[in-house]
């Protein structure tokens, strides 16, 4: 049965944020993109600020967690410049005007230049005081951009491992909210492989062996006693548990990616494929964005509905036109209100 957010994971150690629906090969997983609130005695720190469309549950549970008189939010800490990790910056940044960034702060400045002087980079072992207990950056073992750090609560020993330890949970079996340990139905195995094919491509050309010895390495050095997943349920039981998650990423990394080729296999199925055609999708919008020539073909109309086809003539390449897009990150993946446009 799931649990309600947000959760004590250790002692002063807090989960909030919220699932995320995914679709692979029929199935839908719920993958979460949490954040989690590590609470000193003099501040607190957040890991991670979630999904930008989470942000109204990640300010929700933040405020429920203040409320109860800790520590005040001091500092921020992302793992890296990706959408489910720091889509929800700025607005963390605006609400909280005392908060400092840390980790690899790379071109955050370029996005927020009014908070620069709110940024404070991280190297490997530096570590943020926050009374009582630290956060420290440690090598990210796993990782899907250079610029990425784990972190590390050195008091109750918490690993941050960003899109280490990544996999979806059953939903519909009442996963959401619970421990890794408690979901007793999840196959960790396959949904950790599921989440690398996806996510981690690069491991189909590693050595996963080296890497989960080099993990493995990293969780005994630091005497890691929770480990709290980005995308994944936290794990409390680390020498029963990480070997599941380790075992779908060497799996994982011993088949083809299967998104892409199912994609190839999928359109070279098509009888305009066959026919060396290009296949048009069937929608307004879609077709004005394709610029290869319309084509007709009576037999992919009936086998293929989403293939565009004209009605016994020729179609017209459409006239291209130069659009001007408008990106509003106000409400989207940043969240400070500036606007950006190109032709």
């Amino acid at each position: 049965m799931s649990h309600k957010m947000p959760r004590e994971i250790a002692p002063g150690v807090f989960w909030i944020g919220d699932c995320l629906a995914q679709r692979h090969k029929g199935k839908v997983y719920h993958g979460y993109n949490a954040a989690y609130l590590i609470v000193g005695e003099r501040a607190s720190a957040l890991v991670e600020t979630g999904h930008p469309k989470d942000f109204p549950v990640i300010e929700r549970h933040l405020a429920e967690l203040f409320a109860r008189g800790i520590a005040p939010l001091k500092y921020l800490f992302v793992t890296h410049q990706e959408t489910p990790h720091c889509g929800g910056l700025g607005r963390i940044l605006a609400r909280f005007p005392e908060t400092i960034l840390c980790g690899d702060v790379s071109d955050y400045h370029l996005a927020f230049p009014q908070y620069e002087h709110r940024m404070r980079s991280m190297d490997e072992g530096d570590a943020i005081d926050l009374g009582g207990r630290s956060l420290m950056a440690v090598e990210p073992v796993i990782r899907d951009l250079r610029t990425t750090w784990w972190g590390f609560e050195t008091r109750e020993r918490v690993l941050f491992p960003g899109d280490g330890f990544a996999y979806s949970h059953y939903h519909l079996d009442g996963h959401c909210g619970l421990l890794a340990e408690e979901a007793v139905s999840l196959d960790l195995p396959d949904v950790s492989a599921v989440f690398a094919d996806l996510a981690l491509f690069w491991t189909k050309f590693a050595n996963m062996d080296a890497y989960c010895d080099r993990l493995d390495h990293l969780i005994e050095r630091l005497g890691v006693k929770t480990i709290a997943p980005t995308h994944g349920l936290p794990i409390t039981d680390v020498r029963a548990t990480v070997p599941k998650v380790e075992e779908g990423l060497k799996a994982a990394a011993l088949v083809p990616e299967s998104g892409t080729n199912e994609k190839m296999i999928a359109a070279s199925q098509r009888p305009c494929a066959k026919r060396n055609l290009p296949c048009i999708p069937s929608d307004e919008d879609s077709r004005r964005l394709i610029p290869a020539a319309q084509h007709v073909d009576s037999d992919c109309t009936a086998a293929n509905p989403g293939c565009w086809l004209g009605k016994g003539r020729q179609r017209r390449r459409p006239r291209s036109r130069k659009l001007l897009i408008q990106i509003d990150f106000s409400n989207s993946l940043w969240g400070d209100g500036f606007n950006s446009f190109c032709a």
